[in-house]
């Protein structure tokens, strides 16, 4: 027998599952979240290994972390990025980083430069790339900078000028640098994909640092498994991927939850509901994966177009705080977090949260003591939390019909069994696990994103070449070659580009590769 553990740490709990090799559930944990985050992934280990559990029978652990989410968010622990634009002349009216808050330049550097090069759509060269200008650049800044993020205009077509910077800032800092390119993070869009690569190099050393930090602990439990991390799309990544990806880690919390509701439920497509503690996420599941976001997605106040799940976020968990002020009723949403068990009048605390109006309504039974609320308060928090759960899944459908649904997570407790928009609502078996769960079964998957002109080459000769692409990044993910099949295609006519042009939008996915085979 073997077994994989499932890892997910969330902004109040950190929960945490062993599966055995039938993916069915073998024990499952939910400790709070500490402000460290890695001393409350250590916990959870601790919980849901016990004294007694066989490690040498764990095959692998597979770790949903908020380690670079709450990096961007605070500020803290980023790396000095060196910036290199290549698209001099023709994109110096915008200069990097023109958009981002004061305080998240001021925690990166802000050292930026642009230099000339780049390509057009088609991929012929605007202008040489000025080697002498990046060199100079990175003497001026080798004391200064931890990692670089290099971007040239339209790289997702011709990355021939990115991959000479590359090498260059490796003459000049030294092989060890961490050097991010944007043709192999964002999309199309200039601006978007700069401020993407950018946030990614800023991230190197805070996923370096989680790495250490988790394989020390999973040392101190004698566990010699396959270490992966959990991606934005609800699928998996090695560890070297992710030291080169770590931007790829920022919203794999809500993927997993996606993913687990999806295994536990059984659903392939619809809507899921994870309330978590403080927040509740809508997201959509299309074809058993979360729905990607096919708009611009904002992070820590920076605009972004790598691959993110399309999701809805709102102030409300089972820890919001419910007030009344001359007779309005509101809930959240701030919530008391982590300290539910002290605070809340269901733990003998003096704060009215959304967990006693549920246990006053008698969809939740624990607590050591009765909430005592009048009926008229808890009639009114009821209503206000199921019409705004029922407006946002209007928000996330794309038909007028109903959809089914699944409610997961530790605050589901506060929904009804019935919602409009929903034709069925499904809570399943562990639904307060299901973001671990999620982390547990998910495979590995290779994404491409590129324009190619079909004036140029067959249309099929160029989706062949994406379908090659998105199989050999998914591979380099750490998935087993002969696992990997395309699981979502997308085809965009660019009319408003000349040469026939198409943005082609693949992603592959495959089982684990086991370690020691071979690629």
């Amino acid at each position: 027998m073997s077994y994989r553990i499932g890892i997910d740490v969330g902004g109040t709990n950190t929960d945490a599952v062993v599966l055995d090799e039938s993916d069915r559930l073998i024990a499952k944990t939910k400790t709070p979240t500490t402000e460290d985050v890695t001393g409350g992934i250590v916990t959870a280990l601790e919980e849901v290994l016990g004294d007694e559990f066989d490690r040498t029978a764990v095959e692998s652990v597979m770790l949903g972390t908020t380690h670079c989410t709450n990096a961007v968010t605070e500020r803290r622990n980023l790396n000095q990025v060196g910036v290199i634009r290549v698209g001099a002349p023709a994109t110096l009216a915008i200069r990097p980083l023109l958009e981002w808050p004061d305080d998240l330049v001021g925690a990166i550097g802000g050292h930026t430069t642009i230099v000339e090069g780049g390509h057009e759509f088609d991929g012929e060269p605007i202008t040489d790339l000025d080697e002498t200008a990046v060199r100079e650049f990175c003497r001026e800044k080798a004391d200064v900078v931890d990692s670089v993020a290099v971007t040239s205009v339209f790289s997702p077509v011709r990355d021939d000028h990115e991959r000479r910077v590359a090498e260059l800032v490796r003459e000049e800092l030294g092989e060890e640098i961490p050097v991010s390119l944007s043709s192999e993070i964002g999309s199309v869009g200039l601006l978007e994909r700069e401020n993407a690569t950018v946030l990614n190099a800023a991230l190197t050393g805070v996923i370096r640092e989680a790495s250490t930090a988790f394989r020390t602990a999973m040392d101190r439990h004698d566990l010699d498994a396959q270490f992966y991390f959990g991606q934005n799309d609800g699928t998996l990544m090695g560890v070297d991927y992710a030291e080169r990806y770590p931007i790829f880690t920022v919203a794999c919390g809500p993927a997993n939850s996606i993913r687990g509701a999806a295994y536990l439920s059984g659903l392939r497509d619809g809507i899921i509901i994870d309330v978590g503690g403080t927040t509740t996420d809508v997201g959509a599941l299309s074809d058993g994966f979360p729905r990607e976001s096919a708009v611009a997605v904002e992070i820590g106040g920076v605009k972004t177009n790598f691959r993110m799940p399309d999701l809805i976020s709102i102030g409300l968990g089972g820890g919001s705080i419910v007030r009344e002020e001359d007779g309005d009723v509101s809930v959240g949403p701030d919530s008391v977090g982590y300290e539910l068990e002290s605070e809340a009048r269901c733990f003998g605390g003096s704060v009215t949260t959304a967990t006693d109006v549920a246990i006053e309504l008698g969809r939740a039974s624990f607590g050591t003591t009765d909430p005592e609320l009048r009926d008229e308060l808890v009639a009114a928090v009821s209503d206000d939390i199921v019409e705004r759960v029922e407006r946002t899944i209007d928000e996330m459908k794309t038909s007028a019909g109903d959809v089914p649904v699944a409610v997961v997570g530790g605050g589901s407790i506060l929904l009804p069994t019935e919602l409009t928009g929903a034709s069925e609502v499904d809570k399943p078996d562990h639904y307060d696990v299901a973001n671990a769960i999620g982390a547990a079964i998910a495979q590995v998957s290779g994404h491409v994103d590129r324009v190619f002109s079909l004036d140029d080459q067959p249309r099929e000769e160029a989706l062949a070449e994406a379908k090659r692409l998105a199989r050999q990044d998914a591979v380099e993910a750490g998935a087993d070659p002969d696992t990997v099949e395309i699981v979502d295609l997308e085809e965009v006519p660019l009319s408003y580009l000349p040469g026939n042009a198409v943005r082609l939008r693949v992603q592959a996915a495959g089982d684990l590769r086991v370690e020691g085979e071979e690629t």
